[in-house]
């Protein structure tokens, strides 16, 4: 077993812009490094602040972006242009905050029904808030982890004030960027999740964690809210430290729901369109529902970062009113393409293998069906000639080269990190995320009331 590099996103009262960047700083990077970044977006007036402060009687650090009034509301092409013009951002940092503002043009031109083009930045348009994603994307690049998980995220409760009026907490433009992200409630009558500290979760969480992940931490930094809660201490936690990979085995959810009102064609067609949006395995057990009904359950295993497209898929095709998901560990074989030649000609399939434990050959259907057809044999007599040539050339070794991912997708290491994140992970998880806790400019105090 080999480590891993982790980053654990511990929102126990929400994220924010500031929050972000303020947490990063107290990990180790450098202000310094950030306000080149930020300078060199030639923003005029900016000044970026640090302090020291305690939250509920808790030592973290409080950033805080210092700029001249400002009226006008920017579309994500005046930003990239911010972002394109600057000569210190890397290539990664300025992906980053690239898609960061994606996000945010995308869930902005849902919720308004216009364009990523067209649609107004409001909030995350302010300086204050273009400084925070920029700042956090130069800071996140400077983590260099090789996974980035986050807790449950809890938004708050009350109205805040923003461009379009009063709104209930969550604002619209936020809750559609936390689709797909396990929320909490927290009882405090406040804007605890900002469009800025969503959009950044969006943009670069791999994977959303129920607890604390197994980990050996190494070192935790702390990002100050400007709001001090009586009854909780407003710091956004980000532990950086490593645990130990498993190549034979990952994270998968279950997805399952009952069905006695769709027809046998209708799941057909839906166990095909599921494992086109990512489905790992799709399958469909009998079951006695109640009052006597004769149904199925629905079942479909897929990675965390395609939960919301395979959910989609669900609802779109049947007429479930809900769905079971529960998040599995599975055991694996390791696996690469291997070829073996009978005499009929080569027959293509999958080895896998465990440590410690003998190799197994899998001749592939189409390969088998092929020769069988061409022949006129039985399919079976291939499947079993293909096998027995394997253990008499190579049933004794054990494969070296680096395990491959199947047409499925099914291996556990075809993760796309990179670290532009695009995890909305997505991460992303489309990992395919942001917070920011200022005043802007239009009296929503969006961050500074976290």
């Amino acid at each position: 077993m080999g480590s891993v590099r982790v980053a654990y996103f511990d929102c126990a009262s929400g994220i924010s812009g500031d929050m972000t960047v303020a947490a990063l700083i107290d990990l180790g990077v450098e202000l310094e490094v950030i306000q080149k970044g930020i300078d060199s977006l030639r923003l005029p007036g900016v000044k970026l602040h640090l302090t020291e402060v305690h939250r509920a009687g808790f030592r973290a650090k409080h950033f805080r972006v210092e700029h001249p009034e400002q009226h006008a509301h920017r579309h994500l092409g005046d930003i990239l242009r911010l972002l394109d013009r600057s000569d210190a951002l890397s290539d990664m940092q300025r992906q980053i905050a690239s898609k960061i503002f994606h996000n945010v043009a995308e869930a902005e031109a849902k919720v308004h029904g216009s364009t990523i083009d067209e649609v107004h930045f409001h909030e995350v348009g302010a300086i204050d808030s273009i400084v925070d994603i920029v700042a956090a994307s130069i800071g996140l690049e400077l983590l260099d982890v090789d996974e980035i998980l986050c807790s449950s995220v809890p938004t708050g409760r009350g109205t805040v004030r923003i461009a379009h009026g009063e709104c209930a907490v969550p604002t619209p433009g936020t809750l559609e960027l936390l689709q797909g992200v396990p929320l909490v409630d927290v009882p405090i009558d406040a804007e605890l999740t900002t469009p800025t500290g969503a959009a950044i979760l969006r943009t670069i969480v791999d994977r959303f964690v129920p607890g604390w992940p197994s980990m050996t931490v190494d070192a935790i930094g702390c990002g100050a809210g400007t709001r001090d809660f009586k009854t909780r201490a407003n710091i956004l936690r980000i532990a950086i430290g490593e645990r130990e990979s498993d190549p034979q085995g990952d994270e998968v959810v279950l997805l399952e729901t009952n069905l006695d009102n769709a027809s046998p064609e209708i799941l057909g067609y839906t166990k095909r369109r599921l494992l086109d949006a990512g489905a790992l395995d799709v399958y469909s057990t009998a079951i006695q529902m109640k009052k006597d009904r004769p149904g199925v359950i629905l079942s479909a295993i897929c990675r965390p970062e395609d939960v919301e497209d395979v959910e989609a898929v669900i609802f779109a095709e049947t007429p479930t009113l809900g769905i079971r998901r529960q998040n599995l560990r599975r055991s694996l074989r390791q696996r690469t393409s291997y070829t073996v030649d009978t005499r009929w000609g080569p027959v293509k399939g999958k080895l896998g293998w465990r440590e410690g434990e003998a190799a197994i050959f899998s001749p592939e259907y189409d390969a088998c069906a092929e020769i069988a057809e061409a022949y006129d044999i039985p399919l079976r007599e291939v499947y079993l000639t293909a096998q027995a040539e394997f253990l008499l050339t190579a049933g004794d070794e054990v494969p070296t080269e680096e395990a491959e991912s199947d047409e499925t997708g099914e291996h556990p290491h075809d993760h796309d990190c990179g670290h532009d994140h695009d995890h909305d992970h997505g991460h992303d998880r489309d990992h395919d995320h942001g917070h920011h806790h200022h005043d802007h400019d239009h009296g929503h105090h969006h961050d500074h009331d976290h």
